[in-house]
């Protein structure tokens, strides 16, 4: 089905610029999002995997000039904008340029974005245009499977100008697939809010709030299929995230409110992530064919409700009743859902030195005790989605697969990893892992803002690198998480070691972390032998060791020449931009214009697949 969503998603957008000139409201792009918190600026967005191209259509509340591109982590220099705008004379013009300094804009030599669409009304200038994923132009972002940072600018006139006040910029995640049918919701829907409630946010950075909640108490088996977030409105920007963490049914919980990882460690029982929510993220639906089961004995009967507030401003007198909202159906689904945790154990021997460009951490999983731990054969695990996680100096994450000493495959990665916006994100293929696989976490840290050490921990100003892998059918493995050799580490660095390893890791505070240092330390980490720890849902937890592998990088794919062709000086005007030599929208008469070639050839295709499709379910 999920084909079937994607042909008929862009089916629609293609069928939209074919009949009108203004896509406006009706535009039936797959992916929206409002790029402002006025929500003036409103993106609606599509993309073809296999022919690695994205659409666009940008609609800005204002008469002027708007603007879209990709921008750095840390400067809008070098950014790419595609900029457009209908005139007074109802011509149109439109460029694909680039930010030579904060404010200055220069078009590029080869114009790789094709203008589908450009209107302007008594409200809205809407720009709709698609690139390929990977120019051959240099001074394009490529749009690739991480965090992109979008730039979206406009002006109240046709004079393009970067203002501050008019420029915004926000991380998304643009290549999600969709693998559930957009359908109502089943019939037999229940409802079941898991939340904290009248919880008062202490006066503190960091504050890891946890209950432990019943599931719904169903008399057969049900699946939960969809949840989303449930934030207090004013309280949306101290919510860092939920997490929803299955308890063993022999666990003795303790009850009311407490500090997840404080002095009473009974609240920081159960570690088997099921549902999980982060800021920047929204509704999670599950494909299909899985659901998350309730209500047999081998379900959860508790979970831990884990709330992560940032209070950086150290409010007073704030109160919070967040949580997750699940849906659940006793319409089940093929597959049980089970979930993965794989990286770092978080623990103070994950060391990241101050002052560090680049420094690369890592954690190994070996699968190979699987079966034994299970109880009975562990069948091979499909991969579907993933979270990932680090704290505020995480720059990037990645998860590989290696099978008989050999590398299959990236199963997922974000080279442009932004803390504020974690989410649930689906592959767009199964993966598959057999028992006996090796999967290793590469976490990217930098630390050029700090003078002291950084150290594992739940803290947020603390580090974290987990990967958590959403896959099925269900198995009774939680975890999957390892550690260095502190003291070979150690005694890399040239440093005395001691056989208690947080001896070595007041040795580690006190070294001079040169950029020499830090790259001999970065190595020695790598080096060690790795502690890999192995968690039950049960609690049950087994030691085995190994060693880093080595990570091949997956090359660039190939890019695509400008479809627009090069540009001459003659062809700027004054302005600095290419006028669309004829008027291809005016403000009230509708003047169409042709499909591109691939266009059209994809619109005949899609439209025979359709009609057969249709004949075959008559």
């Amino acid at each position: 089905m999920t084909c079937v969503l994607f042909k008929l998603c862009l089916l629609s957008a293609f069928v939209a610029v074919s009949q009108s000139n203004r896509l406006g409201p009706t535009s039936h792009l797959c992916y929206s999002r409002f790029l402002d918190h006025s929500n003036l600026v409103f993106l609606r967005w599509d993309f073809d995997l296999e022919a690695e191209f994205i659409t666009f259509e940008l609609q800005v509340r204002t008469a002027g000039w708007v603007g879209l591109g990709i921008t750095n982590h840390y400067t809008n220099v070098g950014s790419d904008l595609v900029v457009g705008g209908v005139l007074p004379d109802a011509n149109v013009y439109f460029s694909d340029q680039h930010l030579v300094d904060e404010e200055t804009l220069a078009e590029d030599g080869s114009q790789d974005a094709e203008l589908l669409g450009l209107t302007e009304d008594a409200v809205y200038t809407t720009m709709h245009f698609s690139r390929p994923f990977c120019s051959c132009d240099p001074h394009d972002k490529d749009i690739s499977s991480d965090t992109l940072r979008l730039l979206a600018a406009y002006g109240l006139d046709d004079t393009v100008k970067l203002s501050r006040e008019q420029t915004f910029i926000k991380s998304l995640f643009l290549l999600q697939v969709i693998y559930h049918d957009v359908v109502d919701d089943p019939q037999e829907t229940i409802i079941h809010d898991l939340e904290i409630t009248d919880f008062l946010i202490p006066e503190v950075d960091t504050t890891y709030a946890c209950i432990f909640l019943p599931l719904p108490i169903v008399n057969k088996k049900h699946h939960i299929y969809k949840f989303e977030p449930k934030l207090l409105e004013h309280n949306e920007t101290m919510v860092h995230h939920i997490l929803v963490y299955a308890c063993g049914n022999a666990s003795v919980l303790p009850t009311g409110i407490g500090e997840c990882y404080g002095f009473d460690p009974a609240f920081s029982l159960c570690s088997q992530v099921i549902v999980g929510w982060a800021v920047g993220g929204l509704t999670y639906q599950l494909p299909d064919d899985v659901g998350i089961s309730i209500g047999t004995p081998l379900d959860p009967q508790w979970i831990r409700l884990e709330v992560h507030y940032s209070n950086f401003n150290n409010l007073p007198g704030v109160y919070d009743s967040s949580g997750i909202r699940l849906y659940y159906t006793s319409q089940l689904r093929k597959y049980d859902m089970g979930v993965l945790e794989l990286g770092i154990l978080t623990f103070p021997l994950h060391f990241i030195p101050p002052g560090a460009e680049s420094f690369m951490s890592y954690g190994l999983c070996k699968t190979e005790k699987f079966d034994e731990m299970n109880g009975t054969p562990v069948p091979d695990m499909q991969v579907f989605g993933y979270l990932l996680h680090t704290h505020l100096a995480g720059r990037s994450l990645q998860a590989v697969q290696y099978r008989n000493g050999t590398q299959l495959q990236t199963i997922c990665k974000d080279l442009s990893y932004d803390f504020n916006l974690q989410e649930i994100r689906d592959l767009p293929h199964l993966v598959d892992i057999k028992p006996g696989d090796e999967l290793l976490v590469e976490c990217h840290y930098q630390t050029l803002d700090r003078d002291t050490m950084t150290f594992g921990g739940t803290s947020t100003i603390n580090e974290m690198c987990l990967i958590f892998l959403f896959y099925y059918p269900r198995n009774n493995i939680s975890n999957c998480l390892g550690y260095l050799d502190i003291i070979y580490v150690t005694r890399e660095l040239g440093e005395d070691a001691s056989e208690n390893p947080m001896e070595n890791l007041m040795v580690m505070d006190n070294v001079e972390w040169t950029p020499e240092n830090i790259k001999k330390a970065e190595k020695a980490c790598k080096e060690s032998q790795q502690t890999v720890m192995i968690k039950t849902l049960d609690e049950q937890i087994e030691n085995t060791t190994g060693w880093i592998p080595d990570i091949i990088p997956t090359p660039r794919g190939s890019c695509l020449e400008s479809s627009g062709g090069k540009v001459e000086p003659q062809d700027k005007t004054p302005t600095g931009f290419r006028a669309v030599p004829m008027a291809l929208y005016s403000l009230s008469i509708p003047i169409l214009r042709p499909l591109p070639l691939v266009a059209l050839l994809f619109l005949q295709g899609t439209l025979s697949w359709l009609l057969a499709t249709l004949q075959d379910r008559v």
